[in-house]
């Protein structure tokens, strides 16, 4: 029996997600087609982005969270990359809320709760060769 081996572009993700349970729905979405590390804060993100961001191909950042939120951390990443796609998540709808994470440097923000139709959406833009 012949083994064939498909190289399948698998991502990596870095996702920024202080609740569990919204971490959870995120795997749960994207784990099968995506290598995804996960910070439980902002600071968290700066460092996994700093050890993992030559890898990376996108960001999930939640906006709320503590020790530092995601308008923060990603001030600090687009400091030393401006092209990374980091997608930014709020559970607040609010045009202030969406126009305060694009000036900290989000491509784009979703609000939550976040479903498989818009995240898997918004990664195959950033990501075409992500199949789903």
């Amino acid at each position: 029996m012949e083994s064939t081996q498909t190289s399948e572009f698998r991502p990596l993700i870095l996702v920024a997600e202080d609740d569990d349970s919204n971490f959870k729905l995120i795997k749960a979405i994207i784990g099968k087609k995506c290598d995804i590390l996960w910070a439980r804060n902002g600071e968290e993100m700066v460092n996994l982005f700093q050890t993992h961001g030559e890898d990376a191909k996108a960001m999930l950042m939640d906006i709320k969270m503590p020790l530092m939120n995601g308008l923060e951390a990603t001030k600090i990443i687009r400091e030393s990359n401006t092209t990374i796609p980091i997608i930014m998540q709020t559970a607040y709808a609010f045009s202030s809320d969406k126009e305060n994470a694009m000036k900290a440097g989000a491509t784009e923000v979703l609000v939550k709760p976040i479903t498989l139709g818009v995240l898997r959406g918004t990664l195959s833009k950033y990501l075409p060769d992500l199949q789903w």
